[in-house]
């Protein structure tokens, strides 16, 4: 119960029913507003679970990792979902027949279930098949096991094209000897996800083809490319002006003056420190960009009178947006992103080319896909030579310049529309992402020889 994990899962619904295939969506009554809303229109089934109560940590209440306290809880979070098996269990026994099971990749106890049942477990990667590949490989063959430190250069069985650091990895899986109570989390639901029935992966294989290829001969169990899954999410259609948000019309301004914006973003879990807010702050405002910045974090402030500054260039929005009508909206040239996987891949479904600024997570894998392998946006770098570290505002104003005005914009602009275009074409009929979710049908329909439920 991530915003992350959860939107790709609810665009993949919509998907499937869109193959004619019925869903049944469970989720907790925190959540349920949320899941009701993105779904109201999609014909799908959708059942409440009560979430545990009375664990330790984390406040009565709180369903979702957004509103967590600390994000250092997100694995007493994720474990505790562990306690929703009973009824989750009943819940399947009452809703017979059942095809198969779909779910997180943090939610490993559903194989058990689902081997009890006899049905297959799909798990959901909600990264790349790049990231989840690497993170797979930094694990069993180590081939970072002989550098001496984060940021010595190290190459990948297999791709000899690729050099990585161990700082392209999120800690502590980067560290030479990984210990702790995140990797025995992540080893169990690794543990459970090798033994399911198959992957899904929020991607299309024409992004990442020797990635996927690789995950399939050597790694497994297999992955079947059915995205990207924002291509599924409904354009809002506005009966007037008075009904849209500031924001929206703060856009129609600037496309009305012939103005590209910058769309800033780094998600609702990327935690960046007040210093470092400022220092962004302060390269945007150099840059002379037009930009949209969202920031969603209650800790975090613009100094004053900074809004004041820029008023006639930028915008700062400090509550929920859809991101995805931002990113398709025509003034929107471009994406100052964390690149957590959905961003990149609603950025992808749009041809917005991307400024990748990665924070946590695989984030900085993602970073290099987008710049180096597929060549669909441009990469921000900390002042102190590693991926990770400090980003001063000269390179921002360098960076953001560089996308929206100069020559390395315009190539990756062109690149970024390619790969858009392939991007639709492989969720349309007849497209690579809609033939595999065709074969995965008929791969479940013949799972006990009974049809998909």
């Amino acid at each position: 119960m991530a915003q992350g994990h959860t939107i790709p899962l609810l665009y993949l619904a919509r998907i499937l029913r869109q193959h004619d295939v019925p869903v049944t969506v469970f989720t907790t009554p925190a959540n349920s507003p949320s899941v009701r809303a993105t779904l109201h229109d999609a014909g799908i089934s959708i059942i409440e679970l009560p979430f545990p109560a009375d664990i330790d940590g984390i406040p009565q209440g709180v369903e979702n990792t957004d509103k967590l306290p600390s994000m250092s809880l997100i694995f007493q979070f994720a474990n505790a979902t562990k306690l929703m098996q009973p009824q989750f269990e009943k819940a399947l026994q009452d809703i017979k027949p059942v095809g198969c099971i779909i779910s997180d990749a943090f939610l490993g106890w559903t194989q058990d279930i689902a081997a009890k049942l006899g049905i297959p477990r799909i798990g959901f990667y909600g990264m790349s098949i790049f990231a989840t590949t690497l993170y797979f490989i930094l694990g069993q063959e180590r081939p970072h096991a002989l550098t001496t430190s984060p940021d010595e250069p190290f190459s990948i069985p297999n791709f000899p094209k690729l050099s990585l650091t161990r700082n392209d990895f999120d800690p502590p899986f980067n560290e030479l000897d990984p210990k702790g109570p995140r990797v025995d989390f992540m080893m169990e639901q690794n543990i459970a996800m090798a033994k399911s029935y198959s992957v899904i992966i929020n991607s299309f294989y024409e992004l990442e083809p020797s990635y996927t290829e690789y995950w399939n001969r050597c790694i497994g169990p297999k992955a079947w490319c059915l995205g990207p899954f924002a291509a599924a999410k409904p354009q809002v259609l506005l009966a007037n002006e008075s009904a849209k948000p500031n924001w929206m019309l703060w856009l129609d301004k600037k496309l009305q003056n012939g103005d590209s914006v910058l769309y800033v973003a780094f998600g609702t879990q990327a935690e960046v420190s007040q210093e470092q807010l400022l220092e962004i702050a302060d390269g945007l405002e150099k840059s002379k960009a037009n930009f949209l910045w969202v920031i969603r974090s209650k800790r975090l402030e613009i100094s004053e009178g900074y809004e004041e500054k820029v008023k006639d260039r930028g915008m700062i929005v400090k509550e929920w947006v859809d991101q995805m009508e931002i990113l398709r909206h025509k003034s929107v040239k471009g994406f100052l992103s964390h690149c957590g996987w959905n961003s990149v891949t609603e950025a992808i479904c749009n041809g917005v080319p991307i400024l990748a600024m990665p924070f946590m997570a695989e984030q900085h894998l993602n970073a290099r896909l987008v710049s180096e392998e597929v060549g669909v946006g441009l990469r921000i770098m900390p002042s102190n030579g590693s991926v990770r570290g400090f980003v001063k505002a000269e390179e921002v104003e360098k960076r953001v310049k560089e996308l929206m005005e100069g020559t390395k914009g315009e190539g990756v602009r062109k690149k970024m529309k390619e790969v858009g275009e392939a991007a639709c074409g492989a969720i349309r009929e007849g497209g690579s992402s809609w033939e595999t979710l065709e074969q995965v049908i008929a791969d479940v329909s013949n799972y006990h020889k009974i049809s998909f439920f």
